[in-house]
């Protein structure tokens, strides 16, 4: 499991991302929103939720750009 982690983190070289580190969490901490919004009626803030997205999805893109910056 942490071989599997290590990997999923790991950008092109095979160190850590950071990238991709901060991606992950932002996506954790989106799905937590989502969930505390959902079934325990948690309100969130419109422009939270879209900044939240923007950046979680930005995130991706630029994990994306690495392996094409590269060669």
């Amino acid at each position: 499991m942490k071989d599997f982690f290590k990997k999923l983190l790991s950008g092109v070289n095979g160190d850590v991302s950071s990238k991709r580190f901060i991606t992950l969490l932002s996506f954790v901490l989106i799905s937590i929103a989502f969930i505390s919004n959902v079934f325990f009626e948690i309100p969130m803030r419109e422009y939270v939720w879209n900044g939240m997205l923007i950046f979680c999805g930005s995130g991706l893109g630029f994990t994306t750009l690495e392996y094409f910056g590269k060669k």
